[in-house]
């Protein structure tokens, strides 16, 4: 006998109000595109001394905590953004854009999955498995344990999850999969909450790792209800430029580690390598003796990054001159070419000013304002910045130099790569104790911007 599907309604995220169908505008509060399917779950007896499920208040001293550690992938940027490698029975959400790698990198991870700890599962809504073996050949992916599921029934990939029990399950992507208790289309509001909140359910109570694909909207947020972020335990975003080689996996959700961390990859014919020196690949075609040219350091949770940052400053013939940015704060560059105009005296007004951070990356600290500001002047002077010289530090709105962190970690990084000069603030030299690695680096203090334009130039 066939099982009759479960009760649904429509209810609106603004008010609440229930409606048999589904319309486009709330009849209550007005509001549109607002009716979400929802399943009506029988109520469940009130006041019954009976216990459904037998959960009682424990004492948080008394509680055991997991025998099993996080297990790593061997891919070391991977596990850097996960917080040291994969939690058992943790869900985690990966999303990007079209074509950015988000497959690529999953089933690389598969692949260690399986050679490492056994049995790994990929379920794909979008390909047919032999469109799936053609990338695994290309990818070098020659794992015996790793099993593909060309499946969009959530029933059935549980039910092959339960047969399989994997060590990891990976559904690419959550929009394709439905469940037939709910009458709407797969990718709908309604089917991806409750397919991710029964995945999330499964992969607690076995245990087994599930990552999630998710598609992303025009503006770039993932695709779907906004609860399906708060489900999952772990959210990553793969950014990157189809221009540039290399892709940036950066966590912006993580229950079990810092949303601090990124991981960087490069783009290859065999997939995504490693990059296990962000600086160096950033650095790499920078030109010597360029005017607006200047290396700054830029801290990504516990990993300091050398990029270099550039501006050209041109006389503009438009009433309103452009002020254009890559991958700096729009908003922050139009305050730090305020405070040159007004504390340093450069007139800006009637110029035309671009700032770009080179090679696609994104930089929101304020630890690169005087680095901004070193371009912008060098551009402005045509005077060149020398090139073995990196420049640091938080600028006010009074022309001070504030001081920033972690500055020895960021000077040893420098070193490194062979730079013997840093303007940075007076208040973190300080206080660094130069150790045998900053030994021959110059370190120069400032307090203003005044006094650093001088020290530059």
């Amino acid at each position: 006998m066939k099982a009759s599907k479960a009760k649904t309604v429509y209810v609106c995220q603004s008010c609440g109000t229930q409606s048999p169908r589904w319309m486009g505008k709330c009849p209550d509060c007005g509001q549109w595109n607002t009716m979400v399917e929802e399943r009506v779950e029988k109520p469940r007896e009130i006041g019954s001394a009976k216990r459904h499920d037998g959960a009682e208040p424990l004492l948080l001293g008394d509680i055991k905590a997991g025998e099993e550690d996080r297990f790593v992938t061997k891919i070391g940027e991977l596990d850097r953004v996960l917080g040291g490698g994969i939690v058992p029975g943790s869900v985690v959400l990966v999303g990007g854009d079209p074509g950015i790698g988000k497959s690529t990198l999953v089933l690389q991870m598969l692949r260690q999955v399986s050679e490492l700890r056994g049995k790994a599962l990929y379920v794909s809504g979008e390909e047919s498995p032999s469109q799936i073996k053609m990338r695994a050949q290309r990818l070098g992916v020659k794992a015996e344990n790793l099993y593909v599921l060309a499946e969009t029934s959530l029933d059935e990939i549980l039910r092959a999850a339960d047969e399989l029990q994997p060590q990891a399950i990976v559904v690419d992507s959550v929009q394709t999969v439905y469940t037939s208790e709910l009458p709407s289309a797969p990718g709908s509001v309604g089917q991806v909450r409750e397919v991710s909140g029964r995945l999330m359910l499964h992969a607690k109570r076995t245990g087994i790792p599930t990552f999630l694909i998710g598609h992303v909207t025009k503006d770039g947020a993932i695709a779907g209800p906004r609860v399906l972020e708060h489900i999952v335990d772990t959210v990553l975003y793969f950014e990157g430029d189809r221009g540039h080689a290399f892709r940036i996996l950066r966590a912006v959700k993580n229950r079990f580690g810092s949303t601090n961390e990124i991981g960087v990859f490069e783009m290859k014919e065999s997939g995504l390598a490693e990059v296990a020196n962000p600086s160096e690949m950033f650095l790499a075609e920078r030109p010597k003796d360029a005017t607006g040219s200047v290396v700054v350091s830029s801290l990504e949770g516990s990993r300091p990054i050398l990029a270099e940052l550039q501006a050209l400053v041109a006389s503009s013939k438009l009433a309103m001159p452009r002020r254009t940015c890559i991958g700096v704060d729009y908003n922050r560059v139009s305050l730090l070419i305020a405070v040159l105009e007004k504390r340093v005296g450069m007139h800006l007004m009637g110029m035309d000013v671009f700032v770009n951070v080179v090679g696609g990356l994104k930089i929101d600290e304020p630890a690169v304002d005087l680095g901004v500001i070193a371009a912008v002047a060098s551009s402005f002077r045509e005077k060149p910045i020398p090139p073995d010289m990196v420049v640091m530090g938080e600028v006010g709105l009074a022309g001070e130099v504030r001081a920033i962190s972690q500055a020895e970690a960021r000077l040893k990084d420098a070193a490194k790569l062979g730079f013997t000069r840093c303007i940075l603030p007076a208040v973190n030299v300080e206080k660094i104790e130069k150790s045998a690695a900053l030994k021959k680096m110059e370190l120069l203090g400032v307090r203003t911007v005044e006094e650093a334009m001088e020290r530059l130039f």
